[in-house]
């Protein structure tokens, strides 16, 4: 529960700088293209949109974004991943960005997966290890282009917390709620 707490901490820091980040420390990719970040890769396969998922419906007004993801442990050690660690953005606004539905985001608890694909909130990687899932996050209707965005953190052994390079993953995702615009 405190790494939880610490990444989501981390998260909304990274929230807050996201839209202002132009320049060095940040790499920008596309759907397909394979991010190599300091302890994993991750590479975006794909993403549509829909207004239900395994059951699951969003609130009056919203959307649920899927993104088909694959991740890779490329550290020398198992890690311990969190699907928090990736957030969706849209438009330029400062509040324009979700977290994935695994994490109740009023408690910071995890919330358990609601379909068999889809990625749980937090899950380990052995060496060299790779996963493909969903991740799935509730946005505004309306929006088409998104981006899923990676902050790299760092506690070393002291304790002691920094950040790394920010990565993005720009994508137009396919509308299939049914809802012409």
């Amino acid at each position: 529960m405190k790494q939880r707490l610490l990444a989501l901490a981390m998260a909304a820091v990274m929230a807050l700088g996201l839209t202002a980040c132009g320049g060095g420390g940040a790499s920008e990719g596309r759907t397909g293209d394979t991010m190599e970040t300091y302890f994993f890769d991750f590479t975006v396969n794909s993403a549509y949109l829909t207004s239900d998922y395994e059951g699951y419906t969003p609130a009056e007004g919203n959307v649920l974004l899927v993104a088909d993801i694959t991740v890779k442990n490329t550290n020398q050690q198992s890690i311990e991943m969190y699907d928090i660690d990736f957030q969706a953005q849209w438009d330029d606004g400062d509040e324009a960005y979700a977290y994935p539905i695994t994490t109740d985001m009023e408690t910071y608890t995890e919330v358990d997966p609601v379909g068999e694909n889809q990625l749980p909130g937090t899950y380990t990687l052995a060496v060299d290890e790779e996963r493909t899932g969903e991740l799935v996050y509730e946005v505004p209707s309306g929006f088409t282009d998104f981006s899923i965005a990676h902050l790299e953190q760092f506690v070393d052994e002291d304790g002691n917390e920094s950040t790394g390079d920010t990565y993005f993953v720009y994508f137009t995702a396919e509308d299939q709620t049914g809802v012409s615009a």
